[in-house]
């Protein structure tokens, strides 16, 4: 049973919150039936070289699993919100969506990650600090991480 763009419109609507992010990222991973697999890097090929012309796209790749060669692995990066979910409504999106079933071989796996400026999270941390209510409603304050 395939998902249509819609739907992955939809589920991801669901999980934007209301601030807006500078940039959005989504990994997925895409389990790959050995005997079709030059099929199916041939459609993430495709759908790569489509993606990365649309409009706020910024990369977008699909790469080869090195523990399983028939796992590939999807890195895309979007300028906005609403380019990705302009994405979802494309007609290679609408395609590649009919055609991945037959190239499967078990479950993909999508995770989107939002990238947001240190001003933007200063500002949500005084805005929650202002905000009276329940303690445990606030995040914990945690030492920064830079890579």
């Amino acid at each position: 049973m395939g998902v249509g763009a819609t739907e992955l419109g939809v589920y991801f609507s669901k999980r934007f919150t209301n601030s807006t992010p500078i940039m959005i990222i989504v990994h997925g991973t895409f389990p790959v039936k050995p005997d079709v697999r030059e099929e199916a890097l041939q459609l993430m090929k495709r759908m790569s070289v489509a993606s990365k012309a649309e409009a706020g796209c910024i990369s977008y790749e699909f790469y080869v699993g090195l523990s399983d060669p028939n796992t590939l692995m999807l890195f895309q990066e979007w300028e906005s919100v609403e380019a990705l979910q302009d994405h979802f409504e494309t007609e290679h999106m609408e395609e590649f969506l009919k055609v991945l079933p037959d190239v499967l071989d078990g479950e993909v796996s999508t995770r989107r990650y939002e990238v947001r400026s240190p001003e933007e999270m200063a500002g949500e941390e005084e805005t929650m600090a202002s905000e009276p209510g329940d303690m445990a409603h606030r995040p914990e304050s945690r030492p920064k991480i830079i890579h």
